[in-house]
């Protein structure tokens, strides 16, 4: 297969310097307010977003680093295939989170409930559509009896690069 390439469209600005302390999904980060810069080449490509409560922001894992097909997640003990988790050290390290979209200012998203690492290179937006993508689900694999464990559970240093 040919050699696939992706030009970042914009960066995050949030509060997180490094993995160890972020929260690890966007539900334990409900408070959590960040930017997310568009590059203005690209900020055209905004017209009408604002019409939307929520996104989702696909961006780079740019520190994560590939360890292993099998991997512990934060929120069990037992290791599972790394596509039945969303750690970050990922073959392909694409991350993607569902943010509040609180305003636009120019080629400046002012995003609340982020996960995100500053300095993450921003890949595309989208906007989050609940007929689109919120599915009922009969059955979660490992996470069913962990669920519970989300609240605001922080990045533990496991996946140290």
């Amino acid at each position: 297969m040919n050699r696939i390439t992706y030009h970042p469209i914009g960066i995050v600005h949030s509060p997180f310097r490094f993995p160890e302390g972020t929260p690890i999904q966007a539900a334990a980060a409900k408070d959590i307010q960040a930017r997310i810069e568009i590059f203005p080449e690209y900020s055209k490509g905004l017209q009408d977003l604002e019409e939307f409560s929520h996104i989702i922001v696909l961006y780079h894992l740019h520190i994560a680093k590939f360890k292993s097909l099998h991997v512990v997640p934060f929120l069990d003990t037992e290791a599972h295939g790394v596509f039945a988790t969303r750690s970050p050290g990922r073959p392909n390290p694409i991350g993607f989170s569902v943010v509040k979209l609180e305003k636009i200012e120019s080629d400046i998203l002012f995003v609340k409930g982020i996960d995100i690492l500053d300095g993450s290179p921003v890949l595309d937006i989208k906007p989050y559509i609940p007929q689109f993508d919120v599915y009922e689900t009969t059955k979660n694999g490992w996470i069913e009896k962990n669920a519970h464990k989300i609240g605001d559970q922080k990045d533990d240093g496991r996946f140290k690069i």
